[in-house]
């Protein structure tokens, strides 16, 4: 599935991914493939993005915010205030704050 987060400076992330952690008004949940759609609110947390490889991914000033995970590598964190969640056709979009 595609995984773009987006923040109001600029796109954080975008890429495919095997699957997504966020943290929900009622607790975290999990997305994976063929979810069925969803459009829900997020609050304060920590999104885990699993990817298969981030050899293609671009860790710079701007993405400053995506930290890979100290047990595995394949695990990516990024820590939000808030924001909405919306899946459909395996595609996810965050509008984080």
């Amino acid at each position: 599935m595609y995984l773009e987060i987006v923040s109001p400076e600029a796109t954080l992330f975008n890429s495919e991914v095997d699957s997504v952690i966020v943290p929900g008004v009622n607790g975290s949940f999990q997305m994976l493939d063929n979810h069925a759609p969803i459009v829900s609110i997020l609050t304060a947390g920590t999104i885990k993005i699993h990817t298969h490889t981030k050899s293609h991914l671009v860790f710079d000033e701007l993405h400053a915010t995506i930290v890979p995970h100290l047990d595995d590598d394949k695990i990516l964190t990024v820590n939000i205030n808030s924001g909405t969640i919306e899946m459909k056709d395996n595609k996810v979009i965050i509008l984080a704050d």
